[in-house]
């Protein structure tokens, strides 16, 4: 019989100082691993101040998906349903969330909105498993294109995949707006690139009418800091929503056509969803008109906020503490015209990818986060007496939280692109 220390012997004078070295060893061993754990390494203000929020013990390595998937089941219909297994990690085991969206940390004092999960009718979402996941994206590449809300989503999954590797960051710009992360052992990347209108975009007043500033908006120009980057992407999620409700002037062949609360004499007032189709439209035909992008682009489609009582900068809050059963209420207003036009321009950009040979998926998350109104930040982004402007966040999403599930969709799209028929999958 064999173990690794050489040669079994039957007496007893020469199995103990075997035995004894081996449990020095295994000593000296578990002491010095607390030393190098890289939690060490990361400043104390992003470590909670309720230690005893701990995450449950999860070996996703044993787990196995026990669930039939059918590719015609719609996983974005559906119901939230009570998870006590939630959550997957806590802000003292992920060094990630962005503070703003740290609602531990802030000490928002209920804690039933970390325990749902997204089930779909007639069929089940198996909960994101960190180890499958970076095998299955082992020596590929994910970028996510857009608004602080895909920041928001990154964070997340940065979080997730946390239990299994931390990435080491490669970022070739100083603009924390733009970061690239490297999983090593599987030689995956991650980057974010902050583009949240996808258009040609210069700020005109840092300030404006409603003092967030006034931007100019070319409608027929993708933003170059983007669409320079995404060509070598394995895989693109793009997303856009709340930054068009600000003050915009729209151009169009470098010619003014309109704006949004600009109050520019002889400039029409355009609706928000003029400039927003516009930008969809844009986005969707400058990735068609990549030669050497061969990799998957992913609508996500429009997370709605939830403000109620007043609007964002008028008293506007969050404090629901459970999800809406999907009977209970509907999407409408502003949100529902954002949703329709993202699909709405989606299908034709797919149809065109088509002929060219590009690959577009839909990532309909609107449905299931629009259930979700007790899944924001609120008040619960700074301390009370912060010395910043106390505006109620009904936008982002706590971390961890209702935006965790979109790693739950990602998990399931990506086994399902590895079924599809091989003619696509080649093209």
């Amino acid at each position: 019989m064999e173990l690794p220390f050489g040669k079994y012997s039957s007496t007893s004078t020469q199995r103990t100082p075997r035995i004894f070295l081996i449990l020095v060893l295994a000593v000296t061993v578990l002491g010095l691993i607390p030393l190098y754990h890289p939690f060490n390494w990361y400043p104390t203000d992003l470590v909670t101040q309720y230690p005893s929020e701990i995450s449950p013990t999860y070996h996703a390595e044993e787990q196995k998906i026990k669930i039939k998937e059918p590719e015609t089941c719609d996983i974005f219909t559906g119901e939230w349903v009570w998870n006590p297994d939630g959550p997957y990690y806590t802000n003292m085991t992920c060094y990630a969330i962005h503070e703003h969206q740290n609602c531990m940390k802030y000490g928002r004092p209920d804690s039933d909105y970390l325990k749902w999960r997204w089930k779909p009718n007639g069929c089940e979402l198996p909960i994101f498993n960190p180890f499958q996941f970076l095998d299955m994206v082992r020596n590929k590449s994910l970028a996510l294109v857009g608004d602080s809300v895909g920041r928001n989503q990154m964070q997340s999954l940065i979080c997730l995949l946390a239990r299994v590797e931390y990435p080491v960051d490669i970022s070739d710009n100083p603009d924390q707006a733009f970061k690239k992360y490297k999983y090593t052992t599987y030689n995956f990347t991650l980057a974010t690139y902050w583009s949240p209108f996808l258009v040609s975009t210069k700020e005109a007043d840092a300030d404006g009418p409603s003092h967030t500033g006034v931007y100019n908006l070319h409608l027929d120009q993708a933003d170059e800091k983007w669409t320079t980057e995404i060509e070598g992407y394995d895989y693109v999620i793009l997303n856009a929503g709340h930054w068009f409700a600000r003050v915009s002037v729209y151009f169009e062949n470098n010619e003014r056509v309109g704006c949004r609360y600009c109050g520019i004499p002889n400039v029409p007032e355009l609706p928000l969803t003029y400039p927003y189709q516009k930008a969809f439209r844009t986005a969707f035909k400058a990735i068609n008109n990549l030669e050497n992008f061969k990799g998957v682009a992913i609508l996500r489609t429009f997370a709605p906020s939830h403000f109620e009582g007043g609007e964002w900068d008028k008293g506007g809050d969050c404090v629901r503490t459970r999800p809406y059963r999907s009977n209970e209420t509907a999407l409408e207003g502003q949100s529902l015209e954002q949703y329709r036009i993202q699909v709405e321009e989606f299908k034709v950009a797919e149809k065109e990818g088509k002929i060219k040979g590009k690959k577009f998926r839909l990532m309909d998350t609107t449905q299931a986060m629009w259930l979700r109104p007790d899944g924001h930040p609120s008040k619960y982004g700074h301390w009370p007496n912060a010395n910043v402007v106390l505006y109620n966040d009904c936008v982002h999403w706590c971390l961890p939280g209702p935006i965790d599930s979109w790693a739950d969709f990602l998990f399931h799209m990506f086994k399902m692109e590895g079924t599809r028929f091989p003619e696509e999958k080649l093209q």
